[in-house]
């Protein structure tokens, strides 16, 4: 048991790029693969995530130097900096309970499959963090592991069945078929997204308002290609930021390279996927009776979308003067500026591309990761010291866009900390209506299964 431990620590401290690969090659073989076509779509996928993140990282470097300069410029005082989701992945990992919230959150996926209550089989595990952090947040403060890991527990039934109401549309505007995105960072979003583009829709200009990026292509002509767009964008981050004209140009080119690169980058996703997509069809055919299984991957393979970066790109100054200006919040936006498409990626296929919808969605959900930051920037920083992670001395607190920023893990840690006998069964009650109200009026996962069983009797 240790030596299984200690290699699958080992996995997890090798990151995404080493475990994605591992982990893919694996169920292909479950699936019936041959070894040397499971590793190859492994090692695609791993590819493909490597070059995303070479892609975001080069992003941070380049945004939030200019992001920060622009705050500065202001002269605002932010109390809490935000560190970004690796620092508070760092975190996660370094608990002292981590192993058994992992553990937890693999057997919810396992038994909710087992007894067709979710079609996700979650493969991301490197993004078990998000809810584990909850878990990690909730011990901290209660010093009690059962509610540690039933706050875990909680947000891996909320995340899968989050997973599975959202891979319709995630198929349709994305192309991605048997795939669907059980990462929290994304879809967070969709708590407050599909409420908001209900009350939208009842207003009339903005049901009839069909504005794309699309659109904005076709009437701006050569301004409105996406290359030329990213350099727009750079060339104004970089203008607010005070830079002199080198280095606005430098950043527009910047930019403008990451718009060309991701989908590049995210091609490799698709191209490693579908042989494990279709091996994963024929074994649930033979053994689930024709129920389809979606495959949980990260929500990186669809940041790349030309509509999801350039409304991140509009996104981004935006939530800097939010952060400056919005009552009552102490996030200074930094190192997340670079994953700001992960939070906007499903509200964009939500909205079928609407460009002027993302972008009031997009700013409510911002205003509640840095309302929700804030009030959890304490007890994040007090656990980052705890498990030895060393601050800088630039902030009283750290914060993030990640952890208990977003809104369901926030609603989570705050029933399971505030009086749990009231506020838990409050919580569930909740759930279990927008559940009703999915499966049980909606008919998601019914029409997912007939759609399966119609499929594998054509």
């Amino acid at each position: 048991m240790n030596i299984v431990m200690d290699v699958f620590n080992w996995l997890i401290a090798a990151g995404p790029t080493v475990l994605l690969p591992v982990i893919i090659t694996i169920i292909g073989m479950i699936f019936g693969l041959r070894i040397d076509k499971a590793f190859k779509s492994g090692l695609t996928l791993g590819i493909g995530f490597a070059g995303i993140k070479l892609i975001l990282d080069f992003m941070t470097t380049n945004v939030g130097p200019a992001a920060k300069a622009m705050v500065e410029r202001t002269g605002a005082h932010l109390t809490a900096l935000d560190v970004g989701w690796g620092s508070i992945a760092a975190v996660t990992w370094a608990s002292p309970i981590i192993a058994i919230l992992i553990f937890a959150i693999l057997a919810v996926n396992i038994v909710l499959l087992i007894i067709k209550r979710t079609h996700t089989l979650d493969v991301d595990i490197w993004n078990y963090h998000h809810m584990a952090i909850v878990g990690v947040m909730v011990y901290f403060v209660t010093k009690n592991i059962a509610l540690g890991v039933g706050s875990s527990i909680v947000m891996a039934l909320v995340t899968f069945k989050l997973a599975d109401w959202s891979q319709p549309m995630t198929e349709k505007f994305f192309g991605m078929p048997g795939v669907s995105l059980p990462t929290v960072s994304a879809l967070s979003s969709l708590v407050i997204a599909w409420p908001l583009n209900w009350l939208l829709d009842r207003i009339p200009f903005m049901r009839r308002n069909k504005f794309s990026i699309r659109d904005a292509q076709k009437y701006l002509g050569f301004f409105g290609d996406s290359m030329i767009m990213g350099l727009l964008i750079g060339m104004a981050i970089g203008f607010f930021a005070g830079y002199n004209l080198m280095k606005i140009m430098q950043l527009g080119v910047s930019m403008a390279a990451v718009l060309v690169l991701i989908p590049k980058m995210t091609s490799l996703f698709m191209e490693g996927l579908m042989p494990i997509s279709d091996s994963a069809q024929k074994w649930s055919e033979k053994r689930f009776k024709g129920r389809k299984l979606f495959i949980g991957l990260d929500a990186a393979v669809v940041v790349g979308n030309a509509d999801v970066i350039t409304t991140a790109l509009i996104i981004i100054p935006l939530t800097i003067l939010m952060a400056l200006v919005l009552p009552g919040n102490q996030v200074l936006p930094f190192a997340d500026l670079a994953v700001v498409p992960f939070r906007v990626a499903l509200v964009v296929a939500l909205t079928n591309g609407n460009l002027l919808k993302n972008i009031i969605i997009g700013l409510v959900v911002t205003a509640s990761l840095l309302w929700c930051g804030t009030s959890t920037a304490p007890v994040l920083t007090e656990i980052a010291k705890s498990v030895g992670i060393k601050l800088g001395a630039n902030s009283l607190y750290i914060s993030s866009f990640a952890a208990t920023s977003m809104i369901q893990s926030f609603a989570v840690y705050f029933a399971f900390t505030w009086h749990p006998l009231i506020s838990i069964p409050v919580l569930l009650v909740i759930f279990a209506g927008v559940w009703y109200f999915f499966d049980g009026i909606k008919h998601v996962n019914a029409a997912m299964d007939a759609q399966n069983q119609k499929s594998a009797h054509a």
